[in-house]
C-alpha cells in the first residue's frame, strides 16, 4: 500500500489528540495546553536576539506565528509518526504517545503547576495514540469488493476516517476555546469618592489619521509572555508582599477594593516600541497607590527595588524609590471605566508611569517582593535588558505616512515623555528648519500630548521628521539606537510622495 496514506493517519491522530488536551485544558487550565504549555518553554528560552527579530519582523503577531510554528512541526514529527506506524504498528503508537511527552513536561515546568496540569498532555497522547490504531485498522482492512481481489486502499473508507477524524479535532478545538471565560467571579468596581475631570476632546477629528486621545481598549496594544492569559479568579485573588519588609502581608480582592482608589491619565510604553511604533497607548486608569500598600509593609533599609510577578512565570524589578516618590504608581484594576480584560492583566496588575513596561507593569500581579537589584533579578534582566527602564521623549508622525496631494496637507501624530511631559514638538521637511507644531490638549506629565503642522506640499519625494522637548527644555536623543537593552532612540522620518 502507498505511504502517504499513512501519513495522513499519523497527521489527523495527533491533532485529534491535541484537541482533546485543549479542550480539558480550558476546564483546568487554559496554559497546559500542549501547543501553549510547549510555546511558553519557547519563550523563557528564546535568546534576545530572536525576541528582537520576531518583534521587528512579527510585531504584536509573534506569538501567533510562534503557535503556527509549533503546530507545523508537530505536524511533520505525526506525519512521520503514521510512516512509521506502515512498518511497525507498535512503533508508531508509540511515536505517537510520545509527541504528547513534551507538552506534559512543559505544563508541568510551569510557575505554580500541580499535577493536574499533567492531565490534557497524557490525554493528548493517549487519544492520538487511539486514533492511530482505529484508522490504521480501517486503512488495513481487505478491500473484499475491490476488482481482481482483496487488498489496496479502500479510498471511500479512508476519506470517511480521516475526514471523521479532523471534524472531531475541530469540535475538540472549538470547544476548548469557547469553554474558558475571562473570570470566574464578575468584578464591580466600586464608587470613586471623586473623580477626574473629563478628558478634553482630541485632534482627530480636525486631522484625520491621527492618534486618538484617548486610546480605545480594544486598540490597546498587548505585549506579553503568555500565549495563554491567567485565568485568575477575584474571588480567589491574593497578593503579598514580603521580602524586606517587617510587616509581611497578603491581601484579598475584597481588601483591596476596600482600600482608597485613585483614577488617572497615563500612558503606558513598551520598551520594545520601534521609533515610530505603535507599541504606545494612553487611557483612563483606576486602582489602589502602591505605595500605601508598601509603607504598610515597612520596607527595611537597604531595599533599593520591588520585584512584581504573575502566574506566567513573568517578573519586573522596579525601583523602591519610584513607587515611594509621590507619583501615581498603582494596582490598576480598571481601564477607561472598565475593568481590566483577560489581555490586560485581570484581576489586577501594576502601572507605573514614567517606566516602560517591562520593568514597571506587571500583568496578572500576585506578588511584590522588597528586595535588592543586587540580589534579584527580573525575567528580562536576566536575558539582557536593563534592570530599569525610564520612558524616553518620543515623537511619532500618524499623519501622512506615504502619499500626499499637493496643497495644505496636515503634518500629525503624538509625543510623550512620560512623567516628564512634552512642552514642544518640531517638524522638519527635507533638510529644512525645524518648524513648531501646535500641541494638543495637555492631560498631564504623565500622558501624551498630540500636535499638528500645517504644510503647503509640492509635488515629488519628500522627507518628513519629528523631534519633541520635555517640560525641562531636554529634546529627544537624535542617535538612532535599537530597543535593547532599554528602548529606542532617534528622530521619527517618513519618506511621502506628493502628487
Amino acid at each position: 500500500m502507498q505511504r502517504w496514506p499513512y501519513g495522513i493517519i499519523g497527521l489527523t491522530s495527533a491533532g485529534l489528540g491535541l484537541a482533546a488536551g485543549h479542550a480539558l485544558a480550558s476546564l483546568v487550565n487554559p496554559a497546559s495546553s500542549p501547543i501553549v504549555a510547549v510555546g511558553a518553554v519557547f519563550i523563557d528560552l528564546t535568546p534576545p536576539w530572536l525576541k528582537d527579530f520576531a518583534g521587528a519582523a512579527f510585531g504584536t503577531a509573534d506569538k501567533l506565528v510562534l503557535l503556527i510554528g509549533i503546530g507545523v512541526v508537530v505536524a511533520a514529527l505525526a506525519f512521520g509518526a503514521g510512516l512509521l506506524a506502515r512498518r511497525s504498528p507498535r512503533a508508531g503508537i508509540v511515536a505517537t504517545a510520545a509527541l504528547a511527552l513534551l507538552p506534559t513536561i512543559a505544563a508541568l515546568s510551569r510557575p505554580g503547576a500541580g499535577v493536574v496540569d499533567a492531565l490534557p498532555g497524557l490525554l493528548a497522547g493517549v487519544v492520538g495514540a487511539g486514533a492511530l490504531t482505529l484508522q490504521r485498522r480501517t486503512l488495513e482492512t481487505p478491500r473484499s469488493t475491490s476488482p481482481g481481489g482483496e487488498g489496496g486502499l479502500d479510498r471511500r473508507r479512508f476519506i470517511v476516517a480521516t475526514a471523521g477524524t479532523a471534524v472531531g479535532s475541530g469540535i475538540l478545538a472549538s470547544l476548548g476555546g469557547s469553554a474558558a471565560p475571562s473570570a470566574v467571579t464578575p468584578v464591580v468596581l466600586p464608587p470613586l469618592p471623586s473623580t477626574e475631570p473629563a478628558i478634553p476632546g482630541g485632534l482627530e477629528a480636525m486631522a484625520p489619521g491621527i492618534s486618538p486621545l484617548r486610546t480605545p481598549t480594544k486598540d490597546f496594544y498587548r505585549i506579553d509572555i503568555a500565549l495563554s492569559p491567567p485565568r485568575i479568579d477575584p474571588a480567589e485573588w491574593k497578593l503579598t508582599i514580603d521580602g524586606l519588609v517587617g510587616k509581611p502581608l497578603t491581601i484579598s480582592w475584597d481588601e483591596l477594593l476596600a482600600m482608597p482608589m485613585i483614577e488617572r491619565d497615563i500612558t503606558l510604553t513598551c520598551v520594545s516600541n520601534p521609533i515610530g511604533g505603535d507599541l504606545c497607548g494612553s487611557t483612563r486608569w483606576r486602582g489602589v497607590r502602591v505605595a500605601d500598600l508598601l509603607r504598610r509593609a515597612d520596607p527595611r533599609p537597604g531595599a533599593d527595588m520591588v520585584l512584581s510577578s504573575s502566574p506566567d512565570g513573568f517578573s519586573a524589578s522596579t525601583p523602591l524609590a519610584v513607587l515611594l516618590d509621590g507619583r501615581d504608581a498603582m494596582i490598576a484594576i480598571a481601564m477607561d471605566g472598565e475593568p481590566l480584560t483577560s489581555i490586560h492583566g485581570a484581576p489586577a496588575r501594576l502601572l507605573t508611569p514614567g517606566l516602560y513596561g517591562f520593568v514597571g507593569a506587571t500583568k496578572w500581579l500576585t506578588r511584590l517582593k522588597v528586595t535588592t537589584f543586587a540580589e534579584d533579578k527580573a525575567y528580562w534582566t536576566t536575558r539582557g535588558w536593563s534592570e530599569e527602564g525610564p520612558v524616553k521623549t518620543s515623537a511619532r508622525i500618524d499623519t501622512p505616512r506615504q502619499a500626499a496631494k499637493v496643497g495644505e496637507v496636515i503634518i500629525g501624530g503624538v509625543a510623550w515623555a512620560t512623567h516628564r511631559g512634552v512642552s514642544a514638538v518640531e517638524v522638519q521637511v527635507d533638510d529644512g528648519p525645524w518648524l513648531p507644531a501646535t500641541l494638543g490638549p495637555d492631560v498631564g506629565v504623565d500622558y501624551w500630548r498630540q500636535w499638528y503642522l500645517r504644510w503647503q506640499a509640492t509635488p515629488g519625494q519628500h522627507r518628513l521628521a519629528a523631534r519633541a522637548y520635555d517640560t525641562d527644555g531636554r529634546p529627544q536623543e537624535e542617535a538612532i539606537r535599537a530597543v535593547a537593552p532599554d528602548g529606542a532612540t532617534g528622530y521619527h522620518r517618513v519618506g511621502i510622495n506628493v502628487t
